[in-house]
């Protein structure tokens, strides 16, 4: 069967960037695409500024009428109230934000957020019409022992469980293996395939076949234009998260087309 999902390459920017940059960084981007005649129908491109450039990103693509979409790294579980450096979805939907990273691990290593935490954040930005970007993988210890499909689908089947099938066929799942996070080592086209295939298995026990062949499951982990073509070409991977060449515009406008010529080869 033909997938109908639209391939989407998502750009996580991290702590990086102030406003004035992020605005540079969009126009480049946006110049380099227009130049190669980048058709946005066949390819979605999204960028995560930090919360301090969102409202920036915002002015330049709807001043322009620009194709990008962009969205928010985290948000906060809960509306408003005394909750001092907070952001909450429905601030965050009000800047125009299509989506919102939640569970990456840098968030679950370093602030923690459990899993309680991460469910209700994906229950708050789907409240709040976005769509949550859920971020599973495993490190190096699970892979050693094995067990890294049962502990990525652990993950997704931790937070699906407690949603509606409306609400999980919503999800954008991105299987990204902690240990090719930003180390340079990077998953092989079959280990995505695997992970994106049990992904999608596990939606469709939990649910059925439409939610689980609605939602996009993206890779991420060192994700380049050297190996990005062939990554997309498996047919349960639909696109990137991407951290580190997404600070390069070049890099990020040439994964962005590579992208399309793959899908376009692979998925007719």
């Amino acid at each position: 069967m033909v997938s109908k999902r639209i391939p989407l390459v998502a750009g996580n920017w991290k702590m990086n960037f102030d406003h004035l940059e992020a605005t540079y960084f969009v126009q480049k981007l946006v110049w380099l695409l227009r130049d190669a005649h980048f058709d946005y129908h066949r390819c979605e491109i999204a960028l995560m500024p930090s919360f301090t450039s969102i409202r920036s990103v915002q002015v330049l693509v709807e001043a322009d009428h620009l194709n990008i979409r962009y969205g928010a790294q985290s948000v906060s579980v809960t509306t408003q109230g005394a909750f001092t450096g907070d952001v909450s979805a429905d601030m965050l939907a009000a800047l125009g934000c299509s989506y919102v990273i939640v569970g990456h691990s840098e968030r679950r290593k370093y602030h923690p957020e459990d899993d309680a935490n991460i469910v209700d954040q994906v229950r708050a930005v789907l409240t709040a019409g976005m769509q949550p970007i859920l971020c599973v993988g495993e490190s190096y210890e699970e892979r050693r022992q094995g067990i890294e499909l049962d502990f990525a689908v652990g993950q997704v089947h931790d937070v699906t469980r407690d949603l509606s099938s409306d609400q999980a066929a919503k999800l954008i799942i991105a299987y990204e293996p902690v240990w090719a996070i930003g180390t340079g080592m990077v998953a092989t086209p079959q280990t995505a395939q695997d992970a994106a295939r049990a992904i999608r298995n596990d939606l469709a026990a939990t649910f059925d076949t439409n939610v689980a062949d609605s939602v996009r499951i993206l890779y991420g982990g060192s994700v380049s234009s050297k190996n990005a073509a062939e990554l997309i070409s498996e047919p349960d991977v639909d696109g990137f998260l991407i951290g580190g060449a997404a600070l390069d515009t070049d890099e990020l406008a040439a994964i962005a087309r590579l992208t399309v010529k793959a899908t376009s080869q692979t998925r007719r």
